[in-house]
């Protein structure tokens, strides 16, 4: 139901006031008077929650009320509406994310974590309660990535999604590809300009993008949210020297969130791959976003822009308190609970492409041979072999692009290969975008 004779504010309290939850309060002072046109109604912050009231968060907090206990917001008659800013899979977020529903307000959140976790659970609860469960900041930022997939490709069967779901990994790669520094250096530099937190795992380590690629995967497939089985894989492994080989090859090395759903399985992973220079990916540079859909009927559709940030998520936030003034919200997944089918687990061993392997070897005779012969028994036949000697103190860099090949041969080969005393170092395997 649209309700578009709407005149009284819809009243909003914020739970947690980082970054976005400024962005938020800056966003609906600046824009508010166009965003009251556009709702149908003033949308109007009422009262804020967070954890340090002392906290200098940049903008001015004295209009709205303080409360210690946000717990107490979801049963409220004078809010309409909470938003969730405070991240993590589960604790507070997710009490109150269940409280609120439970009592029939509308959840807004920019938590993909407790939505990759528990979105199941919440999206059942918001149905039963005929609320909205509105998350558009939760992937890509200011992207509409979400309301993309729900809205404007509802009609298509989707064969693939997949993206590049992490600004901070997008930035320091392309920092790296464009100077020629090695990780370590680029990642610190990321922290100092305040692209990476001072833990970066989450980030490095592929974990947000993989939150990300299970809500996007459940949208597009129809399928349950299964983030258990994200084969997940980061970036902190990526040296210089495999930029500057991907470079000669042709190739950009982005890491990609890719989900694809048929009749062996859900396919869901989040890797490191060599990215043609042809393909658009190939030029989302710096901490951008992009996410690519392929339907049957609308071809491939392309989502880019900035990922993170106060001013993007804030405008992901407030598009979403838009559509909950204007009841304009159906089901979180795209569709009822009980219509989303549980998928198993594709084998990716069985997955058909080509592949970069890169090895750190001893500078002795034989071990390319060694190396050779163990991919001709898996059964990997080599597109190209390249050694690079030069500024290797501690052994050489061996780097075999294959031929189109199920990836269990590529396993093979790396297990074959597993305990040699040539090998220097854990061998490096991306895989390219076809």
């Amino acid at each position: 139901m649209t309700n578009l004779h709407r005149h009284a504010p819809l009243r909003v309290a914020l739970v947690g006031l980082g970054t976005v939850g400024g962005g938020v309060i800056r966003l609906l002072n600046t824009n508010g008077d166009l965003i009251a046109r556009r709702a149908g109604c003033p949308i109007q912050v009422v009262a804020i929650s967070a954890r340090d009231r002392n906290k200098d968060r940049g903008v001015d907090l004295s209009p709205y009320e303080w409360v210690d206990d946000m717990t107490t917001l979801a049963t409220r008659d004078d809010i309409d509406v909470v938003v969730e800013l405070i991240g993590g899979a589960d604790g507070p977020a997710l009490t109150l994310a269940r409280q609120c529903l439970a009592a029939g307000k509308p959840f807004v959140t920019a938590n993909k974590a407790m939505l990759a976790h528990h979105g199941l659970d919440l999206a059942s609860r918001a149905e039963k309660a005929g609320v909205a469960l509105k998350y558009e900041a939760a992937v890509a930022g200011g992207i509409p990535v979400i309301k993309g997939m729900r809205e404007g490709a509802a009609a298509n069967e989707i064969s693939r999604v997949y993206g590049i779901l992490n600004g901070t990994c997008n930035y320091i790669l392309t920092t790296m590809e464009k100077e020629g520094r090695g990780f370590d250096e680029v990642l610190k530099e990321a922290q100092e300009l305040g692209y990476a937190e001072a833990d970066p795992s989450f980030d490095i380590d592929g974990v947000d993008a993989a939150h990300k690629l299970t809500i996007l995967a459940s949208l597009a497939f129809g399928t349950e949210l299964d983030f258990d089985h994200v084969a997940t894989t980061g970036i902190r492994h990526v040296i210089a020297a495999d930029i500057a080989e991907a470079a000669a090859l042709g190739f950009r090395i982005r890491l990609v969130g890719m989900a694809e759903n048929g009749p062996e399985g859900l396919f869901q992973r989040v890797h490191p791959m060599l990215v043609p220079l042809d393909h658009p990916l190939a030029h989302v540079d710096g901490s951008l976003n992009a996410v690519v859909a392929e339907g049957n009927f609308v071809g491939r559709l392309f989502f880019q822009g900035r990922g993170a940030g106060d001013g993007p998520t804030a405008s992901a936030v407030v598009a979403d308190l838009i559509d909950v003034a204007r009841d304009e919200y159906g089901d979180a997944l795209a569709m009822p609970v009980a219509a989303l089918t549980p998928q198993q687990p594709a084998d990716a061993g069985q997955r058909i492409g080509r592949a970069y392997l890169r090895f750190k070897v001893q500078d002795r005779p034989g071990v390319l041979a060694e190396i050779a012969a163990a991919t001709r028994d898996a059964g990997v036949s080599i597109e190209s072999m390249i050694q690079r000697g030069a500024n290797q103190a501690d052994g050489v860099l061996v780097a075999i692009v294959t031929h189109a090949g199920e990836e269990r041969c590529v396993r093979e080969t790396l297990e074959r290969l597993a305990g040699s005393d040539s090998l220097l170092d854990t061998p490096m395997v991306m895989h390219i975008l076809d």
